[in-house]
C-alpha cells in the first residue's frame, strides 16, 4: 500500500469516528418523543424558564455537576410537557383562545412597556405567535394533568390521626408584615437597564430617607400588581418569597427599609411593618393544616403515577449528553 492510500484510510477512520457520536447524538436535538422531536434550542430556551422559577441563572452556577443536573432535570420536565400536550391531542383538550390571550396579557403586564415585553420575547426566541403558541402547551399541559391525577379522598379519621401525632408541631411560622417597592428588570435585560433600575432604586431610598413616605413613593413608582396599595405585602413566612429577598425581610425590624435588593425580578426596596413570632395553633386550624397537607401529598402522589403511566406507554429518546 502506498503512504498516501494509508493516510487516505487512516483520514477516512478519523473522519468516521468523528462522525458516528455526532450522528447517536442527533446534533440540533434534544430528544425525541413518541416520534415528535424536541430541539435543543427548544430546551435552553425551557432551561431558563427553568431556572427563573429557583431564582437562578445559568451564569451564577459554577459547578459543571450541578449544571448539568439541572439542565436534565429541565429536559425531563419539558419531555413531561411534551407527553401531556400529545395526550391532550389524543383526549381533544383544548384551551380557548380568550384563556390564552389572559395569559399573555398577564405576562405583557410584568413589564415596564409593551416594548420591553416585546424585546424580552425576542432575545428568548419568540414572537408574540410563537408565545402565545408555547402559552397554549403549557395551558393544555397544565390542565391534562389535572384531568388525570385526581387525588383520592381525605378520611377524616387519618386527618385527626395525623392531627394528633404532631400536635407538638403544628405552630404559626414566624411572619412578618412588609411593603416593597419593585423596579423590574425582565429576564435577559442587558447589563445597561439593571444600572439604571439600580440608581433609580437608590435614588428612592435616599428620598425615603429623608421623610419621604414608603407607601406613597411604591404607589407612583412601584412596578408590581401590589403598587396600589402602597406595596402591602400582608403577613408571610419563610419560604414564600424568593431567597434574596425574605433574607433581606427577615432581617430588619419594624420600621426599617432595607438597602436595595436584587431578586429575579428586579430591584426591591423593603419595609417592615410588624413582625410576629411563632406560636401553637388552634386545633381547628391545625386540623385544616393537616388536610391540606395530606391532600397535597395525594395531590403530588398522583401527578406522579400519572406522568409514570405516560412515560410507561411512550417512546423516549434523549439525544443529548447530560
Amino acid at each position: 500500500m502506498k503512504p498516501t492510500e494509508a493516510l487516505s484510510g487512516l483520514l477516512a477512520v478519523v473522519l468516521l469516528a468523528l462522525v458516528l457520536p455526532l450522528r447517536a447524538q442527533e446534533v440540533g436535538l434534544a430528544a425525541r418523543v413518541n416520534g415528535v422531536e424536541i430541539s435543543n434550542f427548544r430546551l435552553e430556551r425551557h432551561f431558563s424558564d427553568y431556572l427563573s422559577t429557583q431564582g437562578r441563572s445559568v451564569g451564577a452556577i459554577r459547578s459543571p455537576s450541578t449544571y448539568k443536573r439541572l439542565k436534565r432535570e429541565a429536559l425531563e420536565q419539558l419531555i413531561d410537557k411534551e407527553l401531556l400536550w400529545q395526550e391532550a391531542q389524543r383526549l381533544a383538550v383544548k384551551v380557548e383562545d380568550t384563556q390564552v390571550q389572559q395569559e399573555l396579557e398577564a405576562k405583557r403586564s410584568a413589564f415596564r412597556s409593551a416594548d420591553a415585553f416585546t424585546r424580552a420575547l425576542t432575545e428568548a426566541g419568540f414572537d408574540e405567535t410563537s408565545y402565545a403558541d408555547y402559552l397554549r402547551h403549557e395551558l393544555v399541559a397544565s390542565q391534562v394533568l389535572q384531568v388525570l391525577s385526581q387525588p383520592a379522598p381525605i378520611n377524616e379519621q387519618e386527618v385527626r390521626r395525623v392531627y394528633e401525632e404532631n400536635q407538638a408541631r403544628l405552630v404559626r411560622p414566624e411572619q412578618v408584615r412588609a411593603r416593597h417597592l419593585l423596579l423590574a428588570v425582565p429576564a435577559g435585560a442587558d447589563a445597561a437597564v439593571a444600572r439604571e433600575a439600580e440608581q433609580r432604586i437608590r435614588d428612592l431610598l435616599q428620598q425615603i430617607r429623608t421623610g419621604a413616605d414608603f407607601a406613597e413613593l411604591a404607589q407612583r413608582h412601584s412596578e408590581d400588581a401590589n403598587a396600589q396599595q402602597g406595596g402591602d405585602l400582608g403577613y408571610f413566612s419563610r419560604g414564600k418569597m424568593v431567597p434574596a429577598f425574605e433574607a433581606a425581610a427577615f432581617a430588619l425590624r419594624p420600621g426599617e427599609v432595607s438597602e436595595p435588593v436584587r431578586s429575579p425580578y428586579g430591584w426591591h426596596l423593603i419595609q417592615l411593618e410588624a413582625h410576629r413570632p411563632s406560636e401553637p395553633l388552634e386545633q381547628a386550624q391545625g386540623l385544616s393544616i393537616v388536610r391540606q397537607m395530606l391532600l397535597g401529598q395525594r395531590q403530588a402522589q398522583a401527578r406522579t403515577a400519572a406522568l409514570e403511566r405516560l412515560r410507561a406507554g411512550s417512546k423516549i429518546e434523549v439525544l443529548t449528553a447530560l
